[in-house]
């Protein structure tokens, strides 16, 4: 195997809150002045970890503060010879749409760039595409790997098949927070969150999971642990019309044509958010995102040639959030935060105006996806180790490192992913409800 590790991170001139509904709104982005920055303490905990060959850094940032950010990163990337990192920024990611206007010129919209959750994914998975990486392994700049072996842990089962023949080329694990818990606070909860339950359900799907075997099928994806093999990320892409969670709607993207994500309850990061800057922007953007689910789902449920996804199938979690009640549920969430708690008028707007606003945007864009992702095997096919490209985004965008070792570390490396991609076993054992 040959795993590149994809870190998006995100930057700004300062820590102020996005405005509310604004294009670009990121839950937490860096400052550039910050002392510490999140990307150098989880480039940090990488150098521990054993066999990494290549570290893409996925570099958002607005028009204002790019250069700045561009040099803040170089310097944290470059202190970290030995991950061999790689970032894509502005020039890197104008080579790559250049290059994919060229292989797919119909095709429309910002769906491979650096803006917006979806389409930032999409440049990590076309980047290892070019590249040549078989296995993309996502992470957070917010998290940190917590032992050596997270590269084995994260590539354990990826390309072989269940009992049942069922292939296994997704898979998530999880993480903990400062507490060391992996389950969300459900005692902080303030009352006028009695409708917006998502946290009790999650995690009465993670107690589960948990208490399962090793591997099992998940109905879950923590984006910023997350494996996917070649033969899903090729032909199956993100939505990059989504407003966030990205992550589990790829869980969905995947299962509508007829693959599984599966949930390794062994495989985990420490996640270290800085401070939420807005909720009411956060909330926002779930309201779009969920309205936008349902929309989307009921549209593919009825596309012959798409497998099927009922909200009983994603039993506790997400089962309910992908249904019709959750216009109820924002209704009611929206008017209670309106009345108690901070952000009053931007929850008032949201009670008044932007719910009604999210439905006719989801209903408009409930198709966008599936059209999108009638080019994305041909386009991924295209762009497989293309080595004028390659050469192109390596020459642009490896960072100034001091001279590297020789390249006798990089071949013991190669022979170790090449002697855990060939195994001793083509199948893993899997139990009738389909865990391994």
């Amino acid at each position: 195997m040959n795993p590149v590790i994809v870190i998006p991170t995100y930057w700004a001139e300062n820590d102020e809150p996005a405005v509310i509904g604004e294009v670009g709104t990121y839950d937490h982005a860096t400052p550039i002045a910050k002392p510490v920055p999140e990307l150098e303490t989880c480039l940090g905990s990488l150098e521990q970890v054993r066999g990494v060959l290549r570290v893409v850094v996925l570099l958002v940032s607005p028009p204002s503060c790019a250069d700045a950010a561009r040099a803040r990163v170089n310097g944290i990337c470059s202190a970290h010879p030995n991950l061999n990192p790689l970032i894509i920024g502005n020039r890197e990611a104008k080579i790559i749409e250049n290059a994919i206007h060229v292989v797919a010129p119909k095709m429309e919209g910002e769906t491979v760039s650096l803006r917006g959750y979806g389409a930032i994914r999409n440049m990590g998975l076309v980047v290892a595409a070019i590249l040549g990486h078989d296995v993309v392994v996502f992470m957070d700049d917010d998290e940190i790997a917590l032992d050596e072996n997270f590269l084995v842990d994260a590539v354990y089962g990826l390309g072989l098949l269940t009992r049942q023949d069922l292939p296994v080329s997704a898979k998530s694990g999880y993480f903990f927070d400062r507490n060391d818990s992996c389950y969300a606070d459900e005692l902080n909860v303030p009352w006028c969150d009695r409708f917006w339950t998502k946290k009790t359900e999650f995690n009465d799907w993670m107690e589960r999971a948990q208490q399962s075997t090793r591997i099992s099928r998940s109905n879950y994806v923590c984006g910023g642990c997350f494996a996917i093999y070649a033969d899903a990320f090729c032909h199956v892409a993100f939505d990059p019309y989504i407003t966030r969670g990205e992550d589990m709607d790829y869980l969905f993207n995947l299962r509508m044509n007829g693959l599984d994500v599966w949930f390794d309850n062994q495989w985990a990061v420490r996640h270290l958010p800085p401070k939420t800057p807005s909720h009411a922007a956060r909330f926002l953007q779930d309201v779009y995102r969920w309205t936008y689910e349902v929309e989307k789902l009921d549209v593919a449920n009825h596309r012959i040639g798409l497998r099927r996804i009922t909200s009983d199938s994603l039993e506790p979690y997400p089962s309910s959030w992908i249904t019709p009640q959750i216009h109820k549920r924002i209704f009611l969430t929206s008017l209670l935060r309106a009345i108690a708690g901070p952000e009053r008028s931007e929850y008032f707007h949201v009670w008044l105006h932007a719910r009604s606003e999210a439905r006719a945007w989801a209903r408009r864009m409930s198709e966008s996806y599936l059209s999108f992702q009638t080019y994305w095997p041909g386009m991924m096919s295209t762009l497989w180790c293309n080595a004028p490209l390659a050469n192109a985004i390596m020459e642009s965008g490896t960072p100034k490192l001091p001279r590297r070792r020789a390249n006798r570390d990089h071949i013991e490396q190669d022979d170790m992913w090449e002697a855990r991609g060939a195994g001793d076993t083509d199948s893993i054992p899997l139990d009738p409800e389909g865990q391994m």
